[in-house]
């Protein structure tokens, strides 16, 4: 009998699983990183390579995807008043690395007699840097909400709204060009306006109500759907006038960030941006090609450690006189060395527009490869001599990292018991986040004020978003004893250190609390039963010395009770 036709891209795909299963644990056990892991499989099976992939233009078509979903998660850590916060960093620092590492290169290149217009693009192609590949490394050395991590985003994000210019000169230095009439100008301007208009008024008034809405299905597949319709379509929207399709849905995140549906939203694009952040650098590895850098090995080495070390020290020295440390001015140095992304799109319109030569564009590509392969090993170096090195440098008050604002206590179930224990914390001067899963109680409880987000207590990446890993202590207030067990038992199992206080219903599931171990329990009607005898005595005459004495014996009573339960069922 036949076999039946693979379906598309099939056997593409278990290549691709396969070359990731294999060198990423390599790259990581060696302490590169998965990046490096990533880049050397799509080196390995690219092409250039053993040759299993026939190219990586398409695969990268798709990958590119990984970064838009990379821009919207981190824009969902970052609410307008941070960002705001972040200006210095974003026009003052980023400005001043793209405008003096451009005009070295540019100067460089035209010292190799390069050519004015070619040097231009290809000094200011490599003075970006690699927005995925940099925020993965910090991501994975949990450095991204520390203070030399947020300047060094800060770079990334003005050199993501930098490629727009940038393209634009390219289009001015093209030779063939047409000439634009102002009438053209204005009307490209305008239309570019009315996008980001349309996706700052999108996301600020009709994404949470949609949300809300589809909350209420309790239907996980159309809450995922939802969430990936919002960061790919502002993104399309963005892309539609020729803006960074990553630009826009990081202004989408940004616009959510104060949303309820937050840690929801970045638990499901989650496992998306992973993997198709790995396709992105598996497609950039394939595009390596080794009879060029045979060839040409004395130039891209050169080239490699020239534009390494050139955006290094602009890197370092605009740092230190900025306000950072000498210990953070280096690690920001050795994060944000490499060549972008970005570069290849910029790349690619110069040849298009005839400004510069292919042969040119494919050694460019190589050095921008080459330098993402040794900012890990560079990291690596600095990992050695940063813990001997004391900061001596002016700390910048100005940034607030993620870890400052972590909460100290997450509850769960925001009812009239949740909301009660959160008072109560609050009035102490506690930072508290909340989850619950019904939107007419999160809507309820942010009119009064309080930080409560959508989210389902039994996920551990949700747990995870909304800090459970950094929380002092969870407060367990939901209603439903089972949802509450499967919730303590992924808590113990994933933030084992965490302080677990529970809400009991009534004696069995306190029995139930017990046996798994909870730091504290208590139930409700237990307590308000004595509460309301108490008061009983008092009214009918009883002194106080007396009804303490009735309490702490009705109390020592059904703990004795507890245990000898407790023991029968051990």
């Amino acid at each position: 009998m036949a076999a039946e036709t693979a379906p598309p891209f099939f056997a593409e795909s278990i290549v691709f699983l396969a070359a990731t299963v294999v060198a990423v644990p390599i790259a990581k056990r060696l302490g590169l990183g998965s990046v490096v892991g990533y880049l050397a499989a799509g080196a390995a099976i690219g092409p250039f390579g053993l040759g299993f992939l026939a190219s990586g233009e398409d695969v990268l078509k798709i990958a590119e995807l990984g970064v838009v979903l990379l821009l919207f998660v981190i824009g969902l850590e970052l609410d307008p008043a941070k960002l705001w916060r972040m200006k210095r960093d974003i026009f003052g620092l980023g400005t001043a690395q793209v405008g003096l590492t451009g005009l070295c290169l540019f100067s460089l290149a035209t010292f190799l007699d390069m050519g004015n217009s070619a040097a231009l693009v290809a000094g200011f192609g490599l003075a970006l840097s690699s927005t995925a590949f940099a925020l993965q490394i910090l991501q994975e050395r949990g450095q991204l909400s520390s203070p030399y991590g947020q300047r060094a985003f800060g770079i990334l994000l003005f050199q993501d709204i930098s490629i727009v210019p940038l393209l634009a000169m390219v289009a001015l230095l093209a030779p063939d060009r047409g000439v634009s009439s102002g009438g053209d100008a204005l009307k490209e301007v305008s239309i570019v306006l009315a996008a980001v208009a349309a996706v700052i008024l999108t996301g600020r008034y009709l994404i949470s109500p949609i949300f809300s809405l589809l909350a209420a299905t309790r239907a996980r597949e159309v809450m995922l759907s939802a969430a990936l319709l919002v960061a790919l379509g502002s993104a399309g929207i963005m892309h539609s006038v020729g803006l960074s399709m990553a630009l826009g849905a990081f202004l989408a995140g940004v616009l959510l960030a104060e949303s309820s549906f937050r840690h929801t939203l970045e638990a499901d694009i989650e496992p998306f941006r992973s993997l198709l952040m790995g396709l992105f650098f598996v497609a950039v590895g394939m595009s390596l090609d080794f009879s060029v850098l045979g060839d040409n090995l004395g130039f891209i080495a050169a080239g490699v450690v020239v534009v390494m070390v050139t955006k290094g020290v602009f890197l370092w020295a605009l740092s230190r006189v900025t306000g950072s440390s000498n210990s953070d001015a280096l690690r920001i140095a050795v994060t944000l060395p490499q060549g972008g992304e970005f570069a290849f799109v910029l790349f690619t319109a110069a040849v298009g527009g005839g400004i510069l030569a292919f042969e040119t564009v494919n050694l460019l590509n190589a050095i921008v490869i080459l330098t993402m392969l040794f900012t890990p090993i560079a990291c690596l170096v600095l990992d050695g001599v940063a813990a001997r090195i004391k900061a001596r440098g002016v700390e910048n008050p100005s940034i607030e990292t993620f870890d400052e604002a972590t909460p100290t206590v997450l509850v769960i179930g925001f009812g009239r018991f949740g909301m009660t224990v959160a008072e109560s914390l609050t009035a102490d001067g506690l930072e508290i986040t909340a989850i619950d899963n019904r939107p007419d109680r999160i809507s309820y409880a942010r009119k009064l004020g309080y930080n409560v987000f959508y989210g389902d207590a039994t996920r551990s990446d949700v747990l995870t978003a909304a800090g459970a890993g950094k929380a002092a202590l969870v407060a367990m207030c939901i209603e439903n004893d089972k949802v509450m067990g499967r919730a303590i038992d992924l808590i113990r199992e994933e933030f084992p250190e965490v302080k677990l206080f529970c809400r009991a219903t009534d004696s069995a599931h306190a029995l139930s609390l017990k046996e798994k171990g909870v730091d504290f329990q208590i139930r409700e009607t237990f307590e308000s039963s004595l509460a309301f005898g108490r008061a009983a005595l008092a009214a009918l005459g009883t002194p106080t010395d007396r009804i303490e004495q009735i309490e702490d014996k009705i109390r020592q009573n059904d703990l004795e009770r507890l245990e000898q339960r407790l023991a029968e069922k051990t």
